[in-house]
């Protein structure tokens, strides 16, 4: 008896895989009670900023190969690159069989459209970032290569990349103040760009609320994270909502046994294997 629920969209970010905060099995035990149409993995999935040879843990490694696995049996798995993995930007674009690379996506979601980013882009001035999106298509990733650059300067300075948790952790006002200019900042841009709804990662905080302006309204929503919240986002009946695994695990998905039995070297092997696709490759609508 298949109990997996059927899930049309499902959204997470910030796995952080490779660093000692990622909580792999509740990712895995959530991705094993699913069935999704589409999954997108809205940035800094694998942390390569922290990544470290001596830590991948075989939890680690079996989140890779169920992503896998759900490409490989008909699911549409778009990649969308955040500040931690940013070194796949060089491969925006990309779409090997049901798996896509890119920076930014726009679905049509029931006659209504949605934006997703990772979020990054707005750490580089906030007050900023709004103004340099605007302009036009390239805009967006104008602030991409901006955040590349300063991190690659910071790094020639001996100094570390930019970290936003640093930045919450120094002072509570200042990460409530940030947290609000961030979601104004999406917001009005995706009001102005006309989108119903905007699809966001990267400040862990999960969320979904309806802000509205002069100009119009749109809904904001935040896939959250893998290293304290447990949550992401999922799109069936029309309607969004946010999954929250202490609340809402469902007690018969623990560890995919067929992963469990696996040891490393064989996930490895499964991983490193590129499985036919089963269906027509992905398209992904430009900005």
């Amino acid at each position: 008896m298949n109990l997996k629920r059927k899930v049309e969209i499902a959204v997470i970010s910030d796995v952080h895989l490779g660093t000692f905060g990622c909580q792999a099995k509740q990712l895995l035990t959530y991705l094993n009670s699913i069935e999704p149409k589409k999954i997108i993995l809205n940035g800094d999935i694998i942390d390569i900023w922290q990544f470290k040879k001596r830590y991948f843990p075989k939890s680690h490694l079996s989140v890779i190969k169920k992503i896998m696995d759900f490409a490989a049996n008909g699911t549409e798995v778009i990649y969308i690159t955040g500040n931690h993995d940013e070194m796949l930007r060089k491969f925006t674009d990309t779409e090997i069989g049901n798996i896509s690379i890119v920076n930014k996506l726009v679905l049509d979601l029931d006659g209504k459209k949605a934006w997703f980013f990772h979020g990054d882009v707005f750490d580089i001035s906030i007050q900023n970032a709004k103004w340099l999106a605007k302009l036009g298509g390239w805009g967006y990733d104008l602030l991409i290569l901006l955040n590349s650059v300063v991190n690659w300067g910071l790094e020639k300075l001996g100094k570390e990349r930019y970290s936003l948790s640093k930045r919450i952790k120094n002072s509570v006002k200042g990460a409530v103040k940030y947290i609000n200019d961030f979601e104004k900042v999406a917001t009005d841009l995706a009001i102005e760009k006309g989108y119903d709804y905007v699809v966001c990662g990267h400040i862990h905080q999960p969320k979904m609320l309806i802000k509205e302006n002069k100009h119009g309204k749109t809904t904001y929503l935040n896939s959250g994270d893998w290293v304290e919240n447990f949550t992401a986002l999922e799109y069936q009946f029309k309607r969004w909502k946010v999954y929250n695994y202490n609340n809402d695990k469902l007690s018969p998905f623990f560890a995919d046994e067929e992963l469990k039995d696996m040891d490393v070297k064989d996930l490895i092997a499964a991983i490193t294997i590129v499985e036919q696709p089963k269906k027509k490759k992905i398209k992904v609508k430009p900005l």
